[in-house]
């Protein structure tokens, strides 16, 4: 099962990818802004410019990251801004894996299905950790 870095950033995110991009080579997987989202999210007009999504190969490896929207709670602080992101297998290994590393801790999102086509989940376990977990869902 992969794991990846994502990082959270306040409003410069972009930037940052681009150094990273411009140090590592390659091109962005994806590269998404909160404008693109679906309307309902409750993003400010002020932030829909920021970076939601962007993932990086960097050898057989992804670095992944997005900046913070004030809807969706406070933000990073500097330097503590990450999470595991986790590849999920399926709906019930994901399920598993969150019921398991949630317990004790701060549940931010149930494991649920996305706008991005994805069945993800989103906490921090009792420790202090941030994790993610998505899964693909299959296109029909």
């Amino acid at each position: 099962m992969p794991f990846s870095a994502y990082l959270f950033f306040d409003g410069d995110c972009r930037e940052a990818f681009e150094l990273y991009r411009s140090v590592f080579g390659g091109e962005f997987q994806v590269l998404q802004t909160f404008a693109d989202g679906p309307p309902d999210l409750g993003v400010p007009d002020a932030e829909k410019d920021r970076i939601m999504h962007v993932s990086l190969a960097v050898g057989s490896d992804v670095l992944m990251g997005s900046d913070h929207c004030s809807a969706f709670g406070p933000p990073p602080v500097r330097g503590t801004g990450f999470a595991i992101s986790i590849a999920g297998e399926s709906r019930e290994h994901c399920d598993a894996v969150f019921a398991r590393l949630s317990q004790g801790g701060e549940v931010r999102m149930q494991m649920q299905e996305t706008f991005w086509g994805a069945y993800f989940g989103n906490w921090t376990d009792r420790f202090g950790v941030g994790w993610m977990i998505n899964y693909e869902l299959p296109r029909e």
